[in-house]
């Protein structure tokens, strides 16, 4: 495999240039979980991963609980399957909750804070109710505690790595939080073996060809537990080797995607830019300065050609992308003509103008 083998199968395998889902809750099942810190951007994630959806579609399934939004992959906020959040913060907040523990210290968050913060919630959210981030804040300070300097999306975040919470739809640009146990039909329980197997089989088979290093800092895992779980996944997946380098990918070949340059207007945070500890594929070290301005970890919206990142772009209003982009070189003709599509294509989704899939 070439890089550029290893750019157009990692967007055929993420459903950027083929589209192998029908909703939302198989798109973020089939990559193990789409990044969403913000939450605009990653609706769009989803969308672009479908075959004519539109905000409200993806909304829609935030909405009937078929997907959840939490602190997951690194204790950053995803998308997942209902079906899957709770093996997920099982397997994984553990290890999240221990490394920041130093920080709860100092925000003076104990476990009496937290005991007091969970009554709270839990009488304010009981029978089906929810909450937005701002009231949470409110209903806290109210019972005497303290949300300023952080604490409060501390708090809500650790109730939330322990089960207790969950996101859905948010309301006026806020998350709005749900108790996990009555939003989410019971689902399935895994043993620690099985959820590293699958959570290794997820991610190749959804980011593939991918290495090793590029799992492990995905899903923020210790090297032997990603070791183990690529382990236990190995029959499940094929194995490319280049040069020196092992990757791992579905042994199913994704659909060719249709003919013409793979002109893509992906978010920021967007799990193809994101999802790799070797980001190299995609651009290089001065491209990618570019996209996180600065270093200062936030990652712009992208315009990608072929696999390749070429420019920025920034979505405007609420309801219309804009065509102004800061693009790294002229574009051809045929390219420009591409991303023109692809701008309309994200209009037509936040507009909800476009053909429901």
């Amino acid at each position: 495999m070439t890089p550029q083998d290893i750019a157009l199968l990692r967007l055929a395998n993420q459903q950027i240039t083929v589209h192998a889902s029908a909703t939302p809750r198989q798109v973020v099942s089939e990559l193990g979980g789409v990044q969403a810190q913000d939450y605009r951007s990653a609706l769009w994630a989803i969308g672009l991963r479908l075959s004519g959806a539109t905000q409200p579609d993806v909304e829609e399934a935030l909405a009937n609980a078929s997907i959840v939004r939490t602190w997951a992959m690194r204790g950053t906020l995803h998308f997942v399957s209902s079906e899957d959040v709770r093996w997920m913060i099982a397997l994984l907040a553990p290890r999240v909750i221990a490394g920041s523990a130093y920080r709860r210290r100092q925000l003076e968050i104990d476990d009496s804070t937290l005991s007091r913060s969970h009554d709270v919630l839990v009488g304010v959210l009981s029978n089906g109710r929810h909450v937005a981030r701002d009231d949470a804040m409110r209903l806290l300070e109210g019972a005497g505690v303290q949300t300023g300097g952080q604490r409060g999306i501390h708090i809500l975040r650790q109730l939330s790595l322990e089960g207790l919470l969950c996101q859905s739809t948010a309301k006026g640009g806020q998350a709005t939080f749900r108790l996990l146990d009555e939003w989410v039909p019971k689902s399935k329980t895994l043993s620690r073996d099985e959820a590293l197997s699958e959570l290794a089989h997820r991610y190749f088979s959804g980011h593939g060809p991918a290495t090793l290093p590029d799992f492990r800092w995905w899903a923020g895992l210790t090297v032997a537990d990603a070791q183990a779980g690529l382990e236990e996944a190995k029959a499940r997946l094929a194995r490319e080797k280049v040069a020196d380098t092992e990757y791992w990918l579905s042994p199913t070949m994704p659909a060719p995607p249709p003919p013409g340059p793979a002109v893509c207007l992906l978010p920021g945070y967007d799990e193809y830019v994101l999802g790799y500890a070797d980001r190299g594929i995609a651009l290089d070290a001065v491209e990618f300065r570019r996209v996180v301005h600065n270093g200062n970890g936030v990652f712009r919206p992208t315009i990608v050609v072929d696999g390749r990142v070429v420019g920025t772009w920034q979505p405007g209003t609420k309801t219309r992308a804009t065509a102004a982009a800061d693009l790294f070189f002229e574009l051809d003709g045929v390219v420009s003509d591409a991303l023109g599509m692809a701008v309309r294509a994200y209009d037509g989704f936040a507009t909800g103008s476009a053909a429901s899939a």
